[in-house]
């Protein structure tokens, strides 16, 4: 599943998903995240798919939605691990260019003291670049990095690249109960994003089952904190600390459009039940997808959710 989508984003609106690195093939191994436990650590370059099958894969899915009267206002470069990885993303970003819609990537921004991912991703319209931490020990603890990889030449190539890019520029800062959400830590972020100069700063908070069950969500008091932490350097800050508003984009095949959406994104089961309902189905047919290894149950904060069970990739 190359293309999937579109998901309503917090920040891009309609974003239509490219999945361009199979899971879950990275540099990180974030406690936080939403696909899962890194299973190949990484941070050399190299090809994962064709050029030409992710371009069709993208064009197919834009032409389909097209005709049927959906919004596309971004197509995302959001995959099952980190999309830099990919030593074709700067072609693949030429490739969709024709389609006439902006264009985004989610990186961890691991890779960025290199010049030629610099290079690739000023191609791009948005780019969103993770800083959880500027603290080696707090930056270990929460993305628990390659083993490979320097921090110091992360940071330095994130301020490399933001001089260079002329697109939209945004960061996201995840904060972790009892990792990243102390005074200390949030002031050293704080002053290098200022550094950084992001249109906007966003602070995250866990809101989807995380790869780490320890990896919790700060009170509202620490959140607010932070909050007011970053104010005092950036201009503009916003908190994400909901779910997105959940009216996912489910056309033609019900059951093939939530295993699309579910492979990278977690639905809460009222919504699954929704989507299924259109087609004349219900919870008997979500227990099928169950039961045939399709979809897995999980919780979080009391909340049942489904992910697409997926064919990770073993070193």
């Amino acid at each position: 599943m190359i293309a999937f989508g579109p998901i309503p984003s917090r920040r891009l609106g309609q974003s239509l998903g490219v999945n361009n690195i199979p899971p879950k093939v990275c540099s990180y191994d974030c406690i936080y995240c939403q696909v899962g436990p890194t299973s190949r650590s990484s941070m050399e370059r190299q090809a994962f798919f064709e050029v030409e099958k992710v371009v069709k894969a993208v064009s197919d899915k834009v032409a389909e939605k097209r005709a049927a009267g959906k919004r596309i206002d971004y197509l995302t470069f959001v995959p099952d691990g980190e999309p830099t990885l990919d030593i074709h993303l700067g072609e693949m970003i030429d490739g969709l260019k024709p389609l006439g819609i902006k264009i985004g990537v989610i990186t961890n921004g691991s890779l960025l003291w290199r010049e030629d991912v610099q290079e690739e991703l000023c191609k791009a319209d948005l780019v969103s670049i993770k800083v959880d931490s500027v603290d080696e020990k707090s930056w270990k603890k929460i993305n628990r990095p390659d083993t490979e990889l320097s921090l110091t030449q992360i940071l330095e190539g994130q301020l490399a690249f933001s001089k260079k890019f002329k697109g939209q520029l945004i960061t996201e800062t995840m904060l972790v109960k009892g990792a990243n959400d102390k005074i200390a830590p949030l002031e050293a972020t704080a002053q290098f994003l200022k550094k950084l100069r992001p249109d906007i700063a966003y602070i995250a908070v866990p809101t989807r089952p995380p790869s780490e069950s320890w990896a919790g969500t700060p009170d509202e008091h620490r959140i607010n904190r932070a909050y007011q932490i970053f104010l005092k350097y950036l201009d503009k800050v916003e908190c994400l600390l909901g779910f997105s508003p959940e009216s996912f984009d489910i056309t033609g095949d019900i059951v093939q459009s939530i295993l699309d959406i579910t492979a990278v994104h977690p639905i809460r089961e009222s919504e699954v039940l929704k989507a299924l309902s259109k087609g004349g189905m219900d919870r008997s047919d979500l227990n099928e997808l169950i039961e045939k290894d399709q979809l897995v149950r999980i919780e979080h904060e009391g909340q049942p959710f489904y992910m697409r069970k997926l064919k990770l990739v073993s070193n």
